[in-house]
């Protein structure tokens, strides 16, 4: 009895295993539920799909997806869409939202944003829901030299058409804050900026800055303006200091070559003054010498004498002299030499 249990329970395990692999590589139910939602397709072309490593479930369920909404649907091009690695029930979704939106969207079209690497069921819902991106604070300064941070809200829809090889967010952002920054700059005053925000609209969306990006503005709204810094009197006073800096730097450079002079100057004094030293000190050895080789007499000697002594005499009478004008010169106009 025992090897006779054994080998049923063998035999059980064996019809179950293989009853398994059957409605594995023969989804049946699948093909059951295919046939009552009006999607022709072959137990046949189920198993092919499942040697091709393409899984069934998706296929035939997008498929389910798309007929039931109306749209005219080829497996194929579903089966080679996902052998090419995108993402098929993204792209049945998005043709769906499409079609119900009235929007002209194609198959190719689709799988074409989807491989790009963009999200197409967003694309569409963007198209139909339109996005609004803040900017960040973008910094001008208007002609008056006053600063302003502004920042803006900008309403994109989706351009089907251009998502594939169309710039994002960022280049928007880009064009959106330079054309900002160039309204303000070319305003006469800040104050005019503050008066009329949507100037700085109005001149942005007139630059056509949507061109070969993924996306069409509808319109630009300047949220807030906050005043900066006074750009112009910075500008100024770092002007002003640099001057400063510069005059210094030049008056420095004449003192030094002044003070560099005078030290010549002082040095070619010196200089004279040791001559003169020296050829003082050799006065008396001329003299020593003129009375050896009597060239020089006594009584010349003392003429001499006297010929000096009145000269200091004279020079000392006029010093005295020019003191006493000096005195008389003061701003009382009394003679302060009593």
């Amino acid at each position: 009895m025992e090897p006779n249990v054994f080998v049923v329970v063998a035999i059980g395990i064996a019809s179950l295993f293989l009853l398994w692999v059957i409605f594995y590589f023969i989804p049946v139910g699948l093909w059951f539920t295919a046939l009552l939602s009006g999607v022709r397709i072959s137990l046949l072309q189920l198993v092919f799909m499942r040697w091709r490593k393409v899984p069934p479930q998706i296929i035939v369920r997008s498929m389910i997806s798309a007929t039931k909404a109306g749209l005219t649907v080829d497996r194929d091009s579903f089966e080679a869409h996902y052998l090419a690695g995108g993402n098929v029930v993204s792209v049945v979704n998005a043709l769906i939202s499409a079609d119900k939106a009235n929007m002209d969207l194609d198959f190719k079209v689709a799988t074409a944003i989807d491989l790009a690497g963009r999200d197409v069921l967003e694309a569409v819902q963007m198209s139909v829901n339109p996005k609004v991106i803040d900017t960040p604070p973008v910094t001008a300064v208007a002609k008056d030299g006053i600063q302003l941070i502004a920042k803006a809200r900008v309403t994109v829809r989706a351009n089907i058409k251009q998502l594939v090889g169309g710039a994002g967010e960022e280049t928007v952002l880009a064009r959106v804050g330079e054309g900002v920054v160039s309204s303000i700059g070319s305003a006469d005053s800040h104050k005019s900026v503050l008066e009329n925000p949507d100037s700085i609209s109005r001149v942005v969306l007139e630059k056509g800055l949507d061109s070969g990006t993924a996306f069409e503005i509808l319109s630009i709204d300047i949220a807030d303006i906050d005043i900066g810094k006074n750009i112009g009197a910075v500008l100024q006073m770092d002007q002003a200091n640099a001057d400063k800096n510069i005059a210094q730097a030049k008056a420095e450079e004449k003192r030094a070559m002044a003070v560099a002079q005078e030290q010549v100057m002082k040095a070619k004094a010196q200089e004279a003054r040791a001559k003169v030293i020296e050829a003082e000190v050799e006065i008396p050895l001329a003299m020593a010498e003129a009375f050896r080789s009597g060239n020089l007499g006594i009584m010349d000697y003392y003429k001499f004498k006297n010929i000096q002594a009145d000269t200091v005499m004279r020079e000392s009478i006029a010093d005295s002299d020019s003191m006493g004008a000096k005195r008389k010169d003061t701003p009382s106009g009394k003679d302060t030499s009593k």
